[in-house]
């Protein structure tokens, strides 16, 4: 047993405080990934704050009529709640999608955006992993990585991001709400987070000691047809081979809005901007679909045991897009 000091934050200013940027300091939510990697010793934190009683737990709209979840709102309370099931299907069908029933009643919104890849080299400390331990190689690339990224991978790391929700907080262009002792800031889901470049121990652009205070949700797509497809190797509590999140706005037959995302296929959730502007103000047929997810997917880079992952990404965002496209509150 690995001893840690253990400090129950009553506010967000106490918590980012006893977090003081220390790199030895976690935040503890619901703990459902970080405390399964200090069992495994990747994760050896000198201090856990433990924000999970802080009062960001409420899901509310805004004055702009957009959608702010709180950090530690459940998952399966946000998958729940109306205004998102109403507004935003394509975030429910992603949650409920995401692990088993007991984990996503743990798990929370910022705990869910901060989980680190399932990568067996990264959760291995007897093998090379540069996001674990810089500098001693990548042991996935030349070994086992049939689940590994096809897209945005470097020579450092080809893992990819677990999280089912990023994914379609990416296709409709939420925003994460940051506090530190630099003060509040938001960033795109997008933008938070990171390709692996030559740093793949960064997962986000999170300044040392800030907290995830919640997300916003825009009204921009609110209530547009949407959906989330998950292939997997089986039928529950398993992470994606691919994934995809379609937001589609279809009226006179036209393609008037389009936001794509792929998951399972890179470091973090691959928004398809190449197809959706070759999608954006033509007809949604089957063909325009399939030349704009291959526009996109002609970026891929697999490596020897996941080329099969280009065609069921293909697969998966052509037959959302087309059902998308038929179902009735589409025209």
């Amino acid at each position: 047993m690995k001893s840690f000091m253990y400090v129950r934050a009553h506010s967000v200013d106490e918590a980012t405080a006893a977090h003081a940027g220390r790199p030895s300091s976690r935040y503890l939510g619901g703990g459902t990934n970080l405390v399964d990697l200090m069992k495994l010793g990747v994760e050896q934190p000198r201090t856990l704050i433990d924000v999970s009683r802080l009062p960001l737990d409420s899901v509310e709209e805004l004055a702009d009529r957009s959608v702010r979840a709180g950090a530690t709102v459940r998952n399966s309370d946000l998958a729940a709640h109306p205004l998102v099931r109403d507004r935003y299907p394509v975030l429910a069908q992603a949650l409920l999608s995401g692990a088993s029933g007991q984990l996503r009643n743990m798990a929370t919104t910022g705990g869910n955006l901060l989980q680190r890849t399932r990568c067996p080299y990264f959760q291995d400390l007897s093998k090379p992993c540069n996001k674990r331990a810089p500098g001693t190689g990548c042991g996935a690339r030349d070994g086992v990585h049939r689940d590994h990224a096809v897209l945005g991978h470097s020579p450092q790391c080809i893992a990819t991001h677990p999280s089912d929700m990023a994914v379609a907080l990416a296709a409709i262009d939420a925003r994460v709400e940051l506090e530190g002792a630099r003060g509040r800031r938001t960033l795109p889901v997008t933008e938070f987070l990171r390709l692996p470049g030559d740093r793949p121990d960064l997962d986000t652009e999170i300044v040392p000691g800030e907290l995830i205070t919640g997300v916003v949700l825009p009204p921009t797509t609110a209530g547009l047809p949407s959906a989330y497809r998950k292939a997997r190797d089986r039928a529950s509590y398993a992470f994606a081979l691919a994934s995809v999140a379609v937001v589609l706005d279809v009226e006179d037959s036209v393609v008037r809005q389009v936001r794509i995302a792929f998951g399972g296929l890179a470091h973090r959730p691959w928004r398809a901007e190449r197809a959706e502007r070759a999608l954006l103000g033509g007809a949604p047929s089957d063909d325009a679909f399939l030349r704009a997810v291959d526009t996109e997917l002609s970026a891929a880079e697999p490596l020897r045991e996941n080329a099969f992952k280009v065609r069921l990404a293909r697969n998966l965002a052509c037959d959302v897009l087309r059902r998308l496209a038929d179902s009735p509150s589409a025209s």
